[in-house]
């Protein structure tokens, strides 16, 4: 560091006495960092600076690097140590950018080198700091960002996963000139172990029966297994590739069919309505909720006759989770447990607006999943050893590798 740059002790504490206030706590938080950064680089190294140290020395000091640094108390510029060879020195209290921010600055970056930036682009740009932006700079940074997300995309299922969440968001995407609608959709999974993992991320043209089949039949090439219950929304496409691909029960979310049936009826008869379907979804068995759908269905005949045909249609879809250990209920009955992440894939895709391309959206979401499937493999289990053994321990369900192969013989006798 240049010694105009240096501020020692003594002079800290004679702008104190000298009553120069003003620059005290910057220049005493820039001292702070500076002895630290030195500590830091010195350990990494193997000798102080100066020091004589053959034996222990990695490598030697190779001048500075600057860097500004937001603080509480203002705008300080740091050099940053730097070694003249093995892996870069990085300050501790420099937290390096989560993959999922360098993701969403990597979107934003690639939209404005392409020429497809919007003002809100634009004000992002500026917000975040970012100069020098080239082709160059944004091409390696999304290298980078694609490789890892590709890594956890494609990372070999080992084990059994029996139960699976499916979920899909609209995004927009341009597309060849226009701006269309995609579905990114996504598998999230609990492990054997009763752990919880993101297993699967794509991106479609529609949200169609195809694209689920496909997506599926992604997952068991790399090993998914075991599955005893698919949860997801409302999709007849993708109902038929569950029952196709993976031969497993479907269970419908309860909560959003709660939902779509209120706003089959009256604005006074609503609260009535969900107050009847949650007795359902709330009973002690499989033969209590059959006995209640009943109940409901009697009493609602003649307040809400739409709600009562799509109940009595829906009625196995819906119950499919009594069947399993009463532990795991009030986890299966919906796609709620997933709420929190879909918010946060909704909170960074509303701040890009308009993708750039389908890759984009890739790694935008999958910096963020993996991050997310990070938290959840240290965390507690969702689910714990002795309930999942339960399930394990049931044999009943057909191997989910032959439902498809026995498909097209039935189909052709």
């Amino acid at each position: 560091m240049a010694d105009g740059q240096r501020m020692t002790v003594a002079d800290v504490v004679a702008q104190v006495r000298d009553g120069r206030l003003e620059d005290f706590v910057r220049e005493a938080v820039a001292l702070v960092a500076r002895e630290l950064m030195d500590a830091e680089i010195s350990d990494e190294i193997g000798a102080a600076l100066g020091e004589v140290a053959p034996e222990v020395r990695s490598t030697h000091r190779n001048g500075y690097r600057p860097r500004a640094w937001e603080t509480r108390v203002g705008e300080i510029e740091l050099s940053i140590p730097k070694k003249r060879s093995g892996s870069s020195y990085f300050p501790s209290f420099l937290e390096p950018r989560r993959r999922s921010e360098q993701a969403i600055i990597a979107v934003v970056l690639e939209a404005y080198v392409n020429g497809v930036s919007t003002r809100k682009v634009d004000r992002l740009v500026e917000q975040l700091g970012i100069d020098g932006m080239t082709k160059d700079r944004v091409s390696a940074l999304c290298r980078a960002l694609d490789e890892q997300v590709e890594l956890f995309r494609q990372r070999p299922l080992e084990g059994a996963y029996p139960y699976l969440w499916l979920d899909a968001k609209v995004v927009k995407v341009r597309d060849r000139g226009r701006v269309v609608s995609k579905a990114v959709v996504v598998a999230y999974a609990v492990h054997e172990s009763g752990v919880r993992e993101v297993i699967g991320l794509d991106v479609g043209e529609v949200e169609s029966g195809a694209f689920w089949t496909e997506f599926l039949r992604s997952l068991k090439k790399r090993g998914l297994d075991g599955v005893r219950l698919a949860i997801s929304d409302q999709h007849e496409g993708l109902k038929g590739a569950i029952a196709r691909v993976l031969g497993c029960p479907w269970q419908r979310c309860t909560v959003h069919f709660t939902r779509d049936m209120v706003m089959h009826c009256r604005r006074d008869q609503r609260g009535l309505v969900a107050a009847a379907l949650r007795e359902i979804f709330n009973a002690e068995s499989d033969e209590q909720a059959k006995d209640r759908v009943t109940h409901v269905l009697e009493r609602l005949k003649n307040v809400a006759p739409k709600v009562c045909t799509l109940l009595e249609a829906a009625e196995e879809d819906l119950l499919a989770f009594y069947r399993l250990p009463s532990e795991h209920w009030t986890k299966l009955r919906s796609t709620n447990p997933l709420e929190r992440v879909n918010k946060e894939i909704g909170r960074r895709s509303d701040v890009v607006g308009i993708f750039p391309n389908d890759t984009a959206v890739i790694r935008l979401v999958g910096a963020l999943l993996s991050e997310q499937n990070d938290e959840w493999l240290v965390q507690r289990r969702y689910l714990s050893v002795e309930s999942m053994a339960l399930i394990l321990a049931d044999p009943s369900e057909p191997a989910p590798a032959q439902v498809e192969q026995e498909v097209p013989s039935l189909t052709a006798a």
